[in-house]
């Protein structure tokens, strides 16, 4: 296991999600709540099914489209979409 990869991958991933929606989100449901372990759980678990597909989607997309490629449409998709979210308001 490369531990450098495995350690920037939590690094950017956590800080990427301090504060955003979902977090914010997981922050209702417990605030509304009586039970934060069972919202932890959920929220746990909903972000380990994402991330598994990503990384096994990303692996399996690799073999056909070079890396660069895959980069640059990432980050178009991410600029359309918080353009979008900018203008639906």
């Amino acid at each position: 296991m490369d531990m450098k990869l495995m350690l920037t991958t939590y690094g950017l991933v956590f800080l990427a999600e301090l504060g955003d929606k979902t977090q914010l989100a997981t922050l209702g449901f417990s605030a509304d709540s009586k039970s934060p372990w069972t919202v932890f759980i959920g929220a746990s678990l909903a972000l380990v099914s994402t991330s598994f597909g990503a990384a096994f989607m990303g692996a399996a997309i690799a073999k056909w489209i070079p890396t660069h490629l895959i980069h640059r449409a990432a980050g178009v998709l991410f600029l359309v979409l918080g353009i979008l979210f900018l203008i639906k308001k």
